[in-house]
């Protein structure tokens, strides 16, 4: 007998039989999802530009691979996904834009991979339309090329609940179940806390519904998830003083989860603030700011439609997991990143997509037209926004980062040449840029002391950067103090001697 994927979902009518209108099979569908992921890819290398130099936290994760600079101080929350994914460029190139481009390919494929892996539980139109709204947001172009660990994070997210559905459907769906494994090992491989976040409606149908118990899918998630996370674990007790001291760690660097309501610290960073900390400053405009209230709206829409077409378990999986992925960054922390709702985004883009296409599909007389061109119209605002945003952002950080490349070769006329060493103000990315090590005495990368730095600044160059105005530290007083662009540098002796 012919394998069946269509074992009806908890919620369903158990009079209806099974039937193949519930799974949308089309040969030719996947040519509609590669053409969106091959979309996403050529928009990334033209709307962000491949020489975009990196950015503070890409250059402590390219620093544990490369050979331009010192390792940076990898603290707590960090997991080393993101250095292993980018390992087979930066281990041998120094190539900001080679290593643009491999990661825009890389995450166009990520992005087919992870539809893909919902074949058969909605038709290839609203796969392909939840891909086209997740790639058209402007924070997933500005993160697909970037060595940061959010967007693969949602990959991960998508493909692991498509994969856990099937699977769940048809039990001879050997890949389905490999899926659900190694995107839960991607995930927990990026970022263990948003893995874990995921990952909990599934454990909770696998262990407490009785329809859903499956000790295969169980095996597959716990299976995923401890090697995605094993290295990190292992590494909190080899170099962290413990599970239980990461954590923690990981909690006071993030300033200290807890109660926190951070709703108005996100809406501040949709203006195309990479890092809202402290999240202080006006709301962006309303038009900027619209569709990040629209597309929950739109989302539960689709699950309402998905609950009256008896097919609900396929829209209302997605909905519980991004809000649980989601709750730490809106409710537990005291500042916002953009990119950390990705998971969230593309969770929500399916029973979104669901829902616009429902509406122009839907036999409805009249209301058909008038329905189509009002969702017609919010998509050409949105598209306006999105890149006039993106556009915005990607000016941001290129100044920056060149900005930072100018001071390193001006520290190098200073003679501040690897071997070498800074610290101070922001001397992460700095010292990525000059090619020394950073160092810090307090703060989140405290990894030294200020014995440490005197008596490397007897005998190689030292800088201490600070902006103007501040004062120097009491050993580097009587340091030679120069100024570099809009920052003061105090060079250590080793430095004045040569």
């Amino acid at each position: 007998m012919a394998k069946t994927v269509n074992r009806p979902f908890v919620g369903a009518d158990r009079r209806s039989p099974p039937s193949t209108k519930r799974i949308f099979r089309r040969p030719h569908g996947q040519q509609w999802l590669a053409l969106v992921a091959g979309a996403f890819t050529l928009a990334q290398l033209i709307l962000v530009r491949p020489g975009m130099g990196l950015g503070w936290d890409e250059t402590v994760y390219v620093s544990q691979v490369g050979s331009d600079a010192p390792a940076a101080f990898f603290s707590a929350p960090r997991a080393r996904g993101v250095s292993l994914l980018v390992a087979p460029i930066a281990s041998w190139s120094s190539s900001t834009a080679l290593l643009r481009v491999y990661l825009a390919v890389l995450s166009g494929l990520g992005l087919f991979v992870a539809l893909r892996a919902w074949r058969g539980l909605f038709p290839t139109r609203v796969l392909a339309g939840a891909g086209a709204l997740f790639a058209t947001l402007w924070v997933t172009l500005f993160y697909g090329p970037q060595a940061m660990p959010n967007y693969w994070v949602a990959i991960g997210a998508l493909a692991c609940v498509g994969c856990f559905l099937r699977a769940q459907a048809d039990r001879f769906d050997r890949a389905a179940l490999w899926g659900v494994g190694l995107s839960a090992a991607l995930m927990a491989w990026m970022r263990p806390t948003d893995a874990v976040y995921v990952t909990l409606p599934l454990f909770f149908l696998v262990v407490c519904v009785r329809r859903w118990r499956s000790p295969r899918l169980l095996v597959a998630l716990v299976a995923g998830l401890v090697a995605g996370a094993g290295e990190w674990v292992v590494e909190a007790f080899v170099s962290y003083g413990g599970l239980a001291q990461r954590l923690s760690d990981g909690s006071k660097i993030q300033g200290g989860l807890g109660w926190n309501l951070a709703f108005d610290d996100q809406m501040r960073s949709l203006g195309g603030r990479a890092l809202c900390r402290p999240c202080t400053g006006a709301m962006p405009a309303p038009p900027v700011m619209l569709w990040w209230f629209a597309l929950p709206v739109v989302a539960v829409l689709g699950a309402v439609i998905a609950v009256k077409a008896r097919r609900r378990v396929n829209s209302l999986l997605p909905l519980a997991c991004a809000a649980l992925v989601g709750f730490p960054y809106l409710f537990m922390i005291g500042y916002a990143a953009p990119r950390f709702l990705l998971p969230v985004y593309i969770l929500l883009a399916i029973p979104a997509a669901d829902a616009l296409i429902h509406l122009v599909t839907a036999p409805g007389g009249g209301r058909r037209p008038v329905a189509a061109t009002l969702v017609a119209l919010g998509l050409a605002g949105h598209l306006a926004v999105q890149f006039a945003v993106l556009h915005h952002t990607v000016h941001g950080n290129t100044v920056s980062h060149e900005d930072w490349a100018d001071t390193a070769t001006q520290l190098h006329r200073l003679g501040v040449k690897p071997p070498c060493m800074l610290t101070g103000y922001e001397d992460v990315p700095i010292a990525f840029y000059t090619g020394c090590s950073s160092v810090d005495t307090v703060g989140h990368n405290a990894n030294t002391t200020v014995d440490a730095i005197v008596r490397a600044g007897q005998r190689l160059p030292v800088g201490v950067l600070l902006t103007p105005g501040q004062k120097p530290p009491t050993y580097a007083r009587t340091w030679e103090a120069h100024r570099v662009g809009r920052l003061m540098v105090y060079v250590a002796p080793a430095v004045q001697a040569g």
